[in-house]
């Protein structure tokens, strides 16, 4: 599967099983390195944002109020990522609350999370930090709209991971580093990233050369 689904919330806190809950979410579709689609919208879980958040990321308590519920934004938002996997920043926040906002919503989180935190550690090790805004920064990325919003920081996790493929495609002579692929790499170590990504291209090529003589 080509599409990949980036998603970013932001949150009352750190931790779901916490009693934190979120107050926006985002979802970036890519397809082949390339925006195209997208989802955003604050929602009402019915707690007060805490002030140091609002200060973090300008969401307040009366954007919320009009915002509509949880479950109904949550329900919307897993109609629009449907079977698509999905990656983010950090993926084990954004995987924590995806989950937990789906189960108030009466729906599963069945999709793979990738993590880009993961990824550019494994790829960058030289990168002096390896936050969003730090390997946006790193790479001159595109910037859009306002960090600590949840589409915002997509849409640059996004860019983040078209970087990533594109690295793997023309520096390490990966042919197709879809979401399965990204996946295998995140749990490889660093020391055997080298013979990971021989082992995959010499498949790959064995698999072309195989439908060629088919």
């Amino acid at each position: 599967m080509s599409r990949i689904a980036v998603i970013d919330f932001e949150t009352t806190g750190i931790s779901p099983g916490l009693g934190d809950r979120a107050t926006e979410v985002a979802i970036v579709i890519t397809e082949h390195g390339r925006v195209v689609d997208r989802y955003q919208s604050l929602m009402n879980a019915g707690v007060r944002i805490p002030g140091f958040i609002t200060q973090l990321t300008g969401i307040t308590n009366e954007m919320i109020a009009s915002a509509p519920t949880a479950e109904t934004v949550m329900r919307d938002a897993a109609r629009f990522v449907d079977d698509v996997p999905m990656v983010a920043h950090n993926a084990s926040f954004d995987r924590r609350f995806w989950a937990a906002e789906l189960e108030r919503a009466g729906a599963q989180a069945l999709q793979p999370f990738a993590c880009t935190v993961l990824l550019s550690r494994r790829l960058y090790p030289e990168a002096p930090s390896h936050k969003l805004g730090s390997l946006v920064d790193f790479f001159r990325l595109p910037r859009t709209g306002q960090a600590h919003r949840a589409l915002a920081d997509a849409e640059m996790a996004a860019e983040l991971l078209g970087r990533i493929q594109h690295d793997l495609r023309t520096r390490h002579g990966v042919g197709v580093p879809d979401h399965a692929f990204l996946m295998a790499l995140q749990r490889c170590t660093r020391a055997a990233l080298p013979r990971f990504i021989q082992t995959h291209t010499q498949r790959a090529d064995v698999a072309a050369l195989s439908t060629r003589a088919a």
